[in-house]
């Protein structure tokens, strides 16, 4: 199952990620992962949050360049080498991981990360072959 991740770009300087930060969660929306990568001018910030449609709609009305995309977001064994589970099989089938990063909750005793790759729905496929969760909508709410 795919969800809703958010992308915006913020200019590299002090307080831009606060300023983010600050707008979502005083219209009541949690970010509930989120990946910074910067340039020397601007900053990508990837994010998951519990309302999609809700951001989105914040951010543009703010003139913001934000956008969305179809990410993964699946369990992981949480121990040593672990991460394996989830990046051997799409290694294995020819699909690229674009990017990876954490989600700050977890449904079990696995640790959830959210993967933006290049075959969408291989990916999907090849890890519910190698018996890897996939989670969708409800991670919104976790």
């Amino acid at each position: 199952m795919v969800i809703k991740q958010i992308s915006v770009l913020l200019k590299n300087i002090p307080g831009q990620l606060a300023d983010l930060s600050e707008l979502l969660g005083k219209e009541g929306v949690n970010i509930r992962a989120i990946s910074v990568a910067d340039t020397s001018e601007v900053s990508t910030v990837r994010f998951v949050v519990d309302d999609p449609e809700k951001a989105m709609n914040i951010l543009k009305g703010q003139d913001l360049s934000a956008y969305e995309t179809d990410v993964l977001a699946v369990e992981t064994p949480d121990h040593p080498g672990g991460l394996n589970a989830v990046v051997r099989p799409l290694r294995n089938a020819g699909v690229n991981i674009h990017y990876l990063y954490p989600y700050l909750g977890r449904v079990s005793e696995q640790a959830i990360v959210i993967l933006g790759v290049d075959k969408i729905e291989q990916a999907q496929e090849v890890l519910q072959k190698n018996w890897v969760q996939t989670l969708g909508k409800e991670i919104y709410s976790l």
